[in-house]
C-alpha cells in the first residue's frame, strides 16, 4: 500500500476577545464544507515548516507554530490504488496577513478562506480527524492564560 505524508495547521488569532480559526473550503467541494489547510510534505521539508506554508498558501496568513497537535490516519482510495495517509497537525499563530488574500496558482485547491469561532470547529469542519485537532487547539489555548 502506498503512503502519503502531509501536515497542515489549525492557525489561530483572537478577535473581539475570542478564538478563530482559519477554514478552507476545498475547490469543487460545495458551500459549507470547511476544512483545516494542509499539504504534501516537500523533500527536505519539516512537517511544521510544511505547514506554515500549506496555511499562506492557502489562506493568505502567516503565522508562527506553537507546536504539534497530533496526527490524522486514515486510508483512501485514488485511481484504484489504496494510499495510506498520515497528517501532521500544528498550532499555528497567526502573525500577519488578510485571510483569503491567496496566490494565484492556489486558487484552483481553495474556493474560500474564512475565519470560523474556534469553539464551533469541532461541529463545522467537515472531517472527523480535523474536528479533533481543532478540538485539541481549543483545549490547549484554553490552558494558557
Amino acid at each position: 500500500m502506498k503512503r502519503e505524508f502531509s501536515a497542515g495547521g489549525v492557525l489561530v488569532r483572537t478577535m473581539a476577545g475570542r478564538p478563530w480559526l482559519a477554514a478552507i473550503r476545498p475547490g469543487g467541494k460545495p458551500e459549507g464544507v470547511w476544512a483545516l489547510p494542509k499539504g504534501l510534505i516537500s523533500a527536505g521539508e519539516s512537517p511544521e515548516a510544511t505547514a506554515v506554508r500549506e496555511i499562506a498558501e492557502e489562506t493568505g496568513l502567516e503565522g508562527t507554530s506553537a507546536g504539534k497537535l497530533g496526527d490524522v490516519r486514515y486510508v483512501y482510495s485514488f485511481r484504484g490504488e489504496r494510499i495510506f495517509k498520515v497528517v501532521s497537525f500544528y498550532l499555528v499563530r497567526y502573525r500577519r496577513g488578510r485571510i483569503g488574500d491567496i496566490p494565484p496558482a492556489f486558487r484552483v485547491e481553495v474556493a474560500e478562506a474564512r475565519w470560523l469561532p474556534l469553539e464551533n470547529a469541532p461541529r463545522l469542519l467537515a472531517y472527523k480527524g480535523e474536528r479533533e485537532m481543532a478540538a485539541k487547539a481549543l483545549a490547549a489555548l484554553s490552558h494558557v492564560t
